[in-house]
């Protein structure tokens, strides 16, 4: 069996970035072992140096997955120009970051973790795993109104079409919503092609992992058990990264 572990699965596991993302970079000469310039297949053994991009890489033992209730007003980015970033807000003792978004203006569920190769599984739409929301509007909701959300709705400014969903009536004004897809603020662009207005949104699931009663602003381990499970959902699921303007966003 050969020795150490390749660079692009190191990289992935000290929660830089996906495997497939790391071999862009090891081609494009942004990654360092003890000096040597990487190539793919280059393999990392203990005690040995690794740059990216020129930064010393520390690999994390610890696997890190968090489920955060973000507050209204925090952005999911863990760009440091970004006074209200997400990272920053955490204030975790090592580095995470949020799979996903959740637009500025919605509050709710949101994973964190440093375990990049979980990432784009979690992420891509292609692989069909769920998140629910609660959504207030600015009307009362109606029967054709709830039927067209979970028919599909054309969303012309995106050139796509949302895939058909579950959609129930919770309340005069509010109703909750499965998608399986996350196009930029999808269920506002949704309801205003019928002429609503979301008032509140909020996240309260992804795949197995429920907000429950967390308050915001806080966050908790996810379980043994729901990691499992995350692992069983995803063992099928493609990792491709997620990229261009069709992709899934994860915002709403």
């Amino acid at each position: 069996m050969p020795e150490g572990i390749r660079i692009n699965k190191f990289l992935s596991e000290a929660g830089i970035c996906s495997r497939r993302e790391a071999d862009t970079h090891i081609e494009a000469g942004d990654v360092a072992v003890d000096g040597q310039r990487a190539r793919p297949g280059s393999r990392v053994l203990p005690g040995q140096e690794v740059l990216f991009m020129g930064r010393r890489v520390q690999k994390e033992e610890k696997r890190v997955l968090l489920a955060v209730h973000k507050p209204v007003g925090i952005v999911c980015t863990a760009e440091k120009r970004e006074k209200d970033n997400i990272v920053d807000f955490i204030h975790y003792p090592i580095r995470i970051y949020p799979v996903g978004r959740l637009d500025k203006e919605s509050s709710g569920l949101i994973l964190m973790t440093n375990q990049g190769e979980i990432v784009n599984k979690l992420l891509r739409a292609a692989n069909m795993h769920e998140r629910e929301y609660v959504v207030k509007v600015n009307k009362p909701v109606t029967a054709p109104f709830l039927r067209g959300l979970a028919g599909g709705v054309p969303l012309v400014e995106l050139g796509v079409t949302t895939r058909k969903c579950t959609v129930r009536q919770l309340g005069k004004r509010k109703f909750g919503i499965v998608l399986t897809q996350g196009y930029n603020r999808q269920i506002r662009r949704m309801c205003e092609y019928f002429g609503y207005r979301v008032e509140e949104l909020k996240r309260i699931r992804i795949m197995n992992i429920l907000l429950g009663d967390l308050a915001p602003g806080t966050y908790r381990d996810v379980t043994e058990a729901e990691y499992k499970k995350i692992l069983e959902l995803t063992a099928h699921s493609k990792n491709d990264p997620v990229c261009g303007p069709k992709e899934e966003s994860d915002g709403h």
